[in-house]
């Protein structure tokens, strides 16, 4: 039997100095059952169907990963989920795998985490999910689950803090609405679940950046009287506020400040000279000045 080329990391992360010659056949679908400690929950349709399309010019060219189950000539699944959902989509009846051979569940746990994170083919949320699994189950630390998969401890410790974030924002880092630069700068808001939905829906509405969010979360956080203080209903948000003088400032080149009282307030634009003010009001009145000619 030939030898199959292609594995990536994940599965030589699995299998270490073993050959896929001695472990490797062709193993009909109906064979393999899912694995219940999959960390992937989530699968793009349209990434599956452009997969269903290569597996069909081309084959499945990294094997799946599985270990013999308690049904006579079947198989769990340890890794490789997408392609084998794919190869469904696709019309094979068969795929090739490679055969590891397990003590107990617990490793299939910990391999299907491993072999997913090192393929990096987990969301932000689903990946410090794995991490908490791995944590919970075997009772590892930061630093042991960090060298399980390869990584610098301060990542796992990242990644985990994440999970502290309230569901609605857990579901965006999931759909994409949000980065995870993003779901980092919400986390300084811990604990306030209304201000992290304000700066979520800012966000959205205005496409915020990363670096955006975090100015904006800055300026809140030194002013909490304006995040704990009971306000009029037509009262506009400190935040969005902030997000409008910072356009302010961005479009006339000069510091804005805006202030309010219940629903009124006023917006405070700073010179530094004469030519300043004239440039000021040139641009705001989309004229130029009282008494000054056009091309002066």
């Amino acid at each position: 039997m030939s030898k199959l080329t292609g594995l990536g990391q994940g599965v030589n992360l699995l299998f270490g100095n073993e050959t896929e010659d001695e472990k490797y056949f062709v193993c009909e679908i109906s064979k393999i059952d899912p694995n219940k400690y999959q960390p992937r929950t989530t699968f793009d349709e349209g990434e599956l169907l452009e997969l269903a399309d290569s597996i069909r010019s081309n084959g499945v060219i990294q094997p799946l990963v599985v270990t013999p189950s308690d049904k006579n000539g079947a198989y769990t699944l340890i890794a490789g989920e997408r392609r084998l959902r794919a190869s469904k989509l696709a019309g094979l009846t068969s795929v090739p795998v490679i055969v590891r051979d397990l003590e107990n569940e617990d490793s299939l746990l910990e391999l299907a985490i491993i072999e997913n994170v090192q393929r990096t083919d987990l969301n932000p949320i689903e990946e410090a999910e794995a991490y908490n699994r791995l944590i919970e189950k075997f009772g590892y630390t930061q630093e042991e689950t960090a060298r399980k998969v390869g990584k610098n401890r301060s990542t796992i410790t990242n990644m985990l803090r994440l999970l502290n974030l309230p569901e609605f924002i857990k579901q965006d880092i999931i759909s994409g609405v949000l980065s995870e630069g993003h779901a980092r700068s919400l986390l300084r808001l811990a604990g306030n679940n209304s201000s992290q939905k304000e700066i979520r829906d800012l966000i959205v509405k205005n496409k915020l950046s990363v670096r955006q969010v975090e100015k904006l979360i800055r300026k809140l956080n030194a002013t909490p009287k304006m995040q704990t203080a009971t306000v009029e209903s037509d009262q506009i948000p400190a935040s969005y506020l902030a997000v409008l003088a910072n356009q302010l400032t961005n479009t006339l080149n000069s510091n804005v400040k805006i202030s309010q009282t219940g629903g009124r307030g006023k917006i405070e634009i700073e010179y530094y000279s004469l030519d300043d003010l004239e440039r000021l009001v040139g641009t705001i009145a989309n004229q130029p000045p009282c008494g000054i000619a056009e091309n002066d």
